[in-house]
């Protein structure tokens, strides 16, 4: 069980319609049986959920696109259980805002690797923050912190070691440098790398 809390949100006011609507509080966690440790984890940042990231639903809710949790969660012994399907992130940011469906009791998450958890902890950070995606590189900025003060408050629980936060760290400001270079916006900082680095920030 992960320890998720509420956080403040630091970036301006508009880029989120409603802000912690539904108070985050803990996330269950799952690797496939025999997983090795990752305490000498390393990854790469990608810009998409990678493979092995799926929200494996414990409750019904047929509001929700789903798919069987095994055709894309291997290793857990699941049968007929449903997840969330893959493509459907955005979509269940939106309907369970919606429904005013609270996560946990919907989801628990199956990650196996360091980067499926990071992006895992990222769409966690969305379900319970609603934004209209206006804005999507200050959007995605404010859930990329999010995760990764996250991602450092359960690294003892995770067994992840100073080195590979640091990856996390230097991956998604690199992330966030293509977001805003992309949608043709300044950032809110200059070195978004000192930001990613240093502890959770004060209102941007």
């Amino acid at each position: 069980m992960l320890d998720v809390p509420p956080l403040p949100r630091v970036v301006p006011d508009g880029v989120f319609d409603a802000w912690s609507w539904c108070e985050s509080d803990v996330l269950e966690w799952r690797r496939p049986a025999g997983s090795p440790s990752f305490a000498h984890a390393t990854t790469t940042i990608e810009g998409q959920n990678p493979p092995g990231l799926v929200f494996v639903m414990h409750a019904e809710c047929s509001f929700l696109p789903r798919e069987l949790a095994r055709l894309h969660a291997f290793g857990y012994g699941l049968d007929d259980e449903l997840a969330l399907a893959p493509w459907a992130i955005d979509d269940a940011t939106d309907l369970l805002y919606e429904h005013r469906a609270r996560p946990r009791e919907v989801f628990w998450l199956a990650a196996s690797t360091l980067d499926a958890l990071v992006w895992g902890l990222h769409d966690w950070a969305h379900f319970h923050n609603h934004g209209p995606f206006d804005q999507p590189a200050m959007t995605e900025l404010q859930c990329d912190l999010v995760a990764l003060a996250w991602l450092r408050r359960n690294a003892r629980a995770i067994e992840l070691g100073e080195r590979a936060l640091e990856e996390v760290a230097e991956g998604l400001a690199a992330l966030s440098r293509r977001r805003f270079e992309e949608e043709g916006v300044r950032a809110p900082v200059a070195d978004l790398d000192a930001l990613f680095r240093g502890p959770y920030p004060a209102r941007l």
